[in-house]
């Protein structure tokens, strides 16, 4: 598989990462790492909720984000980070965002509660 980054980057701006994961038939998703109450407080529409803690201890990704390639998003991009290198150990084509939800929510980009209100970063 082609890779969408280029060689030897696996970090993204959030621009980047917005670019890459926007539409329904974008080439990328977002895999959002934090867990279940931070991503119910605020996330980014349309991405896919896998928290590090199930990834660490073996847990599949969710179907959507199966044999994709990933942007991984956390709320700094210390937890990306770490699900980035495991998830490229598995095989996966992936890159994490530098900066992680709050530099989206800073750079104005879209986050959503559960309800698909407003949200914030937990």
């Amino acid at each position: 598989m082609m890779s969408l980054f280029p060689t030897g980057e696996d970090r993204v701006t959030v621009a980047e990462a917005f670019r890459h994961t926007r539409d329904s038939d974008a080439p990328a998703v977002l895999l959002d790492v934090r867990e279940r109450n931070e991503w119910e407080a605020g996330h980014a529409p349309g991405a896919v909720h896998a928290p590090l803690s199930g990834l660490v201890t073996g847990a599949a990704l969710p179907s959507a984000a199966q044999a994709r390639p990933l942007v991984v998003i956390c709320r700094s991009g210390q937890r990306s980070r770490r699900a980035a290198a495991l998830l490229a150990g598995r095989g996966a084509v992936v890159a994490d965002v530098e900066g992680g939800m709050r530099a989206w929510a800073a750079a104005g980009h879209p986050v959503v509660d559960v309800r698909g209100n407003s949200g914030s970063i937990a």
